[in-house]
Formats: structure tokens, C-alpha cells, sequence
């Protein structure tokens, strides 16, 4: 009994050495290790010394999140100005910077500004050339003068009653006091705003509601159809019928047919009239039926009747006539008897075209 009880006594001992030994961090009989042996911290299984144990990540969660990359404290910047090609120096390195615009001269240095105006984009964006954005565009590439001098900066004001605003060379409509219109004149129609004896004028095809007085730019005789331009724009109207301007003036013109060869070549010389010689610029036969030919021709001679004369200098008579462009502005589809508001770019091509 006694060697039995010194049995289980030793037996014991030798239990708690071996307890005491893996303490110290030697392995147990069973090759595991302690949980607080500092050596082997962090080993994912037991018995497997020096494999790093990888970390733990929530159910649910990314495990990609575990792996991004986490720059230090206050690198972050200086990664990502590296990444965009920006080299500074470590000891000059304030953080992430974004590269400064180029700071404008001030705009009221220029002498076409004015303090009281409106801002120059938003004006040309008012007259139909584009977006606020894309005139702004505009600006700063160099493409719009004011006043005959080129403006660069954003912040411009000027006064639309008074600035001559220019887009890539055409001259753009700021001022809404002045009108322009289009109107279709048929045949019949005296071209006069008023008529004594009571026939039909331009005045009868107008809005009696409007404020503007307005007249018409150059004359069509009764018998002639077409396009007329409105207008309480003096200077332009002055221009426009200015013969030093040569403003080119298109003909539909329907005479007796056949016609000779050399009659269009002729016509381009130059037929001397009662009043001096006369030319067209372009003659082009348009269409031809059995006894009727219809030919287009382009002239910028404002003489009176001058088409119809030319014609009857040739020996065939004007049967129909009808003016179908003046300068820029064309009749189009637009239907006889009626008036139509002129577009901003005709308007602004139109003023081009005389030099305004």
C-alpha cells in the first residue's frame, strides 16, 4: 500500500514537473505548446513554430479590406503627388497640393470696361452664339474682340447699347432697341410703309401693336416678289444700299425661251444701259421648259429696275421676278405676305457684311 501511495505520489511530481517545464516554455509530452509562452506568440497551429498567424477578419465584413494597403501617418499625400507626376523635395513637403491656375490681369484695366455693364459671356450667350460655358471658352482662347480689341478675361462688363462685339470676325447683336425683319413681299404689294391712294403697302403685312418705327432697306417695283428686309437700324440700311459696299442681291428670273449661247457671258462683260453699263456677277440657268426659261442671277448694282432692263437689253423680256437673297439673308421657305424676326447669326452676318 505504502509503494503504491509513493507511486501515485511520484507520479504526481512528475506531473506537475512537466507542468512547470512547459511553462518554461519546453513542449509537452503531447507537442503542444502554451498559450503563454511568449517565443511562440501568434502561431496559427500548434507545433508549428514561425508561421505568421493571418489576421482576422469579422464574418461579414470584405475580406479584401484586410489586405488594402494603409500608408503612414501624413505619407499619404506625398504618395499620391508622386502617382501624378508632382516631385518635391522631403524637406519641403506640405502635404497634397493642387496645381494653381494662372492668376488674370485684373479686368478693369481694359478701357472697353464698364463697371455698370453686363458680363461679356453672358451677353454673347443672350445673342445666340452658344452656352454660357462655351463663350466663356471663347474668351480665353482669344476669339472675341470688343471695341476692335481682343479680351482674355472673364470678368469684363460692357454696355450692350454701345460695344461692338466681334466672335471669330462676325459681328454679334447686343442692342434690343433696334429690329430687323424679313418679309416676303408678293406681287402687287407697293414697297412703301404708307400709300395715299389706298393700295396695299408693307404697312397693311405689319403688327399694328408695335412700338418701333421702322422702314425698308431698298425698293421692289409692284410687279416684283421676294424679299425685303425691315429695319429701324439706320446705318445698316444706309450701308446695305450704298453701292461702295457691293452688297450682292440674288434673282429667280423667268423670261421667253430659247435662249442664245453667249447671253449669260454677255451679261458678266457688262450692256450698256441709258443710264451707264450694267453687269451681273453670276448668271446659271436654272430650268428650262418648251417656250419658258428660268435663270438665276446674282447682282449688286441698285439701280432701279436694273434686272428687267438687262433682260430687255438681251431681248428677253422679264415674265416673273422674284429677289430670293439679300447679303446673308435668304428667303427660304418662308411663305409670301408674311414677316419674320431675323435670326441672331443673320443678323450678326448681315452686319458683317457692311463693315459694322
Amino acid at each position: 500500500m505504502a509503494n503504491r501511495s509513493t507511486g501515485r505520489q511520484n507520479t504526481g511530481k512528475n506531473s506537475s514537473r512537466g507542468t512547470s517545464r512547459g511553462a518554461q516554455g519546453k513542449p509537452s509530452a503531447r507537442g503542444g505548446a502554451s498559450k503563454n509562452n511568449k517565443d511562440f506568440k501568434g502561431t496559427g497551429r500548434p507545433g508549428a513554430p514561425g508561421r505568421s498567424q493571418k489576421p482576422s477578419v469579422k464574418s461579414g465584413a470584405n475580406k479584401s479590406d484586410a489586405k488594402k494597403f494603409k500608408p503612414k501617418k501624413g505619407q499619404a499625400g506625398k504618395i499620391f503627388a508622386r502617382e501624378r507626376g508632382e516631385y518635391r523635395p522631403d524637406h519641403e513637403y506640405k502635404g497634397p497640393h493642387r496645381p494653381r491656375r494662372p492668376r488674370a490681369e485684373p479686368a478693369d484695366r481694359l478701357d472697353v470696361y464698364d463697371r455698370d455693364g453686363v458680363r461679356l459671356q453672358k451677353l454673347m450667350a443672350q445673342a445666340g452664339v452658344a452656352s454660357r460655358r462655351v463663350c466663356e471658352m471663347m474668351i480665353s482662347e482669344g476669339r472675341v474682340m470688343v471695341d476692335d480689341e481682343v479680351v482674355t478675361e472673364l470678368g469684363v462688363r460692357v454696355d450692350p447699347s454701345k460695344a461692338h462685339i466681334q466672335v471669330d470676325g462676325v459681328t454679334i447683336q447686343t442692342d434690343d432697341s433696334k429690329v430687323y425683319y424679313a418679309f416676303n413681299k408678293p406681287e402687287g404689294v407697293i414697297a412703301t410703309m404708307e400709300d395715299p391712294g389706298g393700295r396695299s403697302c408693307i404697312s397693311n403685312y405689319l403688327n399694328p401693336q408695335r412700338k418701333e418705327r421702322i422702314f425698308h432697306v431698298g425698293r421692289l417695283d409692284v410687279a416684283t416678289e421676294g424679299l425685303l428686309l425691315l429695319t429701324n437700324d439706320g446705318e445698316l440700311a444706309n450701308r446695305l444700299t450704298h453701292p461702295s459696299y457691293e452688297v450682292p442681291k440674288k434673282y429667280l428670273v423667268q423670261v421667253r425661251g430659247p435662249m442664245e449661247n453667249g447671253v449669260g457671258l454677255e451679261m458678266k462683260k457688262g450692256i450698256r444701259l441709258e443710264d451707264g453699263v450694267a453687269r451681273v456677277d453670276e448668271f446659271r440657268l436654272v430650268d428650262s421648259t418648251p417656250g419658258h426659261l428660268l435663270v438665276e442671277v446674282t447682282i449688286h448694282s441698285g439701280k432701279n429696275r436694273i434686272v428687267r432692263r438687262l433682260f430687255d437689253a438681251v431681248g428677253h423680256p422679264v415674265e416673273k421676278l422674284v429677289r430670293t437673297e439679300m447679303g446673308p439673308v435668304r428667303i427660304g421657305s418662308q411663305k409670301q405676305g408674311t414677316v419674320r424676326n431675323l435670326s441672331k447669326v443673320e443678323i450678326g452676318a448681315l452686319l458683317s457684311s457692311v463693315g459694322l
